[in-house]
């Protein structure tokens, strides 16, 4: 295959042989065949003389040309008149208004992203019978007819996100079309017939539109959708009771104040709802799925009967809500859930009866003011707990989680006495990452310093003596705390 790269400020020659031995002025010659040239905007000497003609004519052979990021506004129509067997063509970044005529029927990939394209005509892509992938993301588009594409029958793959587009005319009628993006346009609505030839369509993005309601009879075979960042209100069952195939479904960052229940998605795996304005926890949800994400919005408890039927749930999000009631072993039916994140939320209690898969628990910003045994016993896999800025001011015997490696504990008000300084000496023993500052010195609530002082001195002497010199290497690093694996 010959393939050559033209870019602003450098070029690159993929070549079967070399024609000479002195490589270029500000170019790089290695044994694989290539020549690497930086910072130039014209072919160099010393490249083989059939590479150097600047309109291609000479380079019959050439499979793929990538153009992009040279400024160019304008192709001649016959630039690729010599290109018989052409099948990629890289033209982003440039500064073209029209898609180039006269484009090599060979063609199966052309990628024309990022340049001033503000009108699709149909004559420009007739002929391209074997085009697969076709991506003209971030331009100018404001009007999507869909007759422009009639001819590209054996399309898979159209990217059309990061345009203008307010208007969408007719049906899509692209057969084999499998993956499919209009986000980040400003698209209201779109016409019901506009999916009722895409039956193969796999993957459909929508995000950050201004639909008010999910389209009109979406292709059966989806497997991903994703809606976020729109205007919707509501899921209903009705709008996808055609999808049973639909594995992923996002729709973050709505208006959505109501999902009916269960959905009619026997096949969902992922369901993300967050940034959004539910009050009640979607029930009655597909006994497949595997993540649910309800963070950032007013949900207000969490029950059994809303958890059920999610035997198969792993992670379930939960954060910055306002819950203040967590139904003890609401959870009981998720014996495959390992991440759970109820930060920011309204919580008083420790949750009673969370699943012993547990391998992450994050509480932080709640209102905790003690934790019992009874309710740790069951974490025996559990990895990493986060209980920064609560009210805790003691600790139970750690050693009921015996695979902890992470306690985020700052932001208490710990009253670090002789009991909870023997927590940390066997934190630390086990090498579990704890702050730095977590109970570095005792402190006595109902005396003065020095009284505190001479009074705990004798007592707590063995423990401080006992506490490794070792301190965590990720105390302040939350980043570590990562529940999206």
């Amino acid at each position: 295959m010959w393939t050559l790269h033209i870019l602003l400020y450098s070029l690159l020659f993929s070549l079967h042989s070399l024609c000479s031995q002195t490589c270029p002025e500000k170019c790089i010659c290695e044994q694989t065949a290539s020549v690497q040239c930086f910072r130039v905007q014209a072919i160099p000497s010393g490249i083989p003389r059939d590479t150097r003609n600047r309109d291609l004519s000479n380079l019959p052979g050439l499979e793929e040309v990538i153009l992009s990021s040279c400024g160019v506004e304008q192709l001649e129509g016959n630039t690729f008149r010599a290109q018989k067997v052409l099948k990629t063509l890289d033209l982003q970044k440039n500064k073209l208004r029209n898609i180039p005529r006269g484009l090599p029927s060979s063609l199966e990939s052309l990628h024309l992203g990022h340049n001033r394209i503000h009108t699709l005509q149909e004559s420009t892509l007739q002929g391209l019978k074997k085009l697969r992938l076709m991506n003209l993301q971030n331009n100018l588009i404001a009007t999507l007819r869909s007759s422009t594409f009639s001819a590209l029958t054996m399309l898979e793959s159209l990217f059309l996100e990061g345009n203008k587009i307010e208007t969408v005319q007719g049906a899509l009628r692209l057969p084999n079309l499998n993956q499919f993006s209009l986000a980040n346009n400003k698209i209201s609505s779109l016409p019901s017939t506009f999916f009722s030839s895409l039956q193969h369509l796999k993957t459909l993005d929508l995000s950050s539109n201004l639909l008010n309601k999910v389209p009109h009879d979406l292709p059966q075979a989806l497997l991903h959708l994703n809606l976020d960042r729109n205007h919707l209100r509501t899921l209903k069952s009705r709008d996808m009771v055609q999808l049973r195939d639909l594995a992923t479904l996002t729709a973050c960052h709505n208006r959505l104040v109501s999902v009916d229940g269960s959905l009619r998605l026997p096949s969902l795996t992922v369901l993300e709802l967050a940034g959004n304005y539910l009050r009640v926890l979607p029930g009655r949800l597909s006994a497949r799925l595997e993540k649910l994400d309800c963070g950032q919005n007013h949900i207000q408890e969490v029950t059994h009967q809303q958890l059920s039927g999610m035997k198969q749930l792993r992670h379930l999000f939960l954060e910055n809500n306002t819950i203040q009631h967590f139904e003890s072993n609401a959870l009981r039916n998720c014996l495959h859930l390992t991440n759970l994140a109820l930060e920011q939320n309204l919580l008083s209690t420790f949750p009673n009866g969370l699943p012993e898969t547990l391998v992450r628990l994050d509480l932080k910003g709640n209102r905790i003011v003690t934790i019992e045994e009874h309710e740790l016993k069951s974490l025996k896999r559990l990895q990493v707990l986060n209980l920064r800025n609560n009210g805790l001011s003691s600790l139970p015997v750690m050693s009921l989680l015996p695979k902890l490696q992470m306690l985020y504990v700052d932001g208490n008000p710990w009253n670090c006495s002789c009991e909870l300084l023997k927590v940390k000496r066997a934190l630390l023993a086990r090498d579990v990452d704890i702050s730095s500052d977590f109970c570095s010195e005792t402190v006595h609530t109902s005396v003065d310093i020095w009284q505190a002082y001479v009074m705990t001195q004798d007592k707590c002497e063995e423990t401080e003596e006992s506490l490794p010199e070792k301190q965590s290497e990720h105390t302040d690093n939350e980043d570590y705390y990562d529940y999206d694996l």
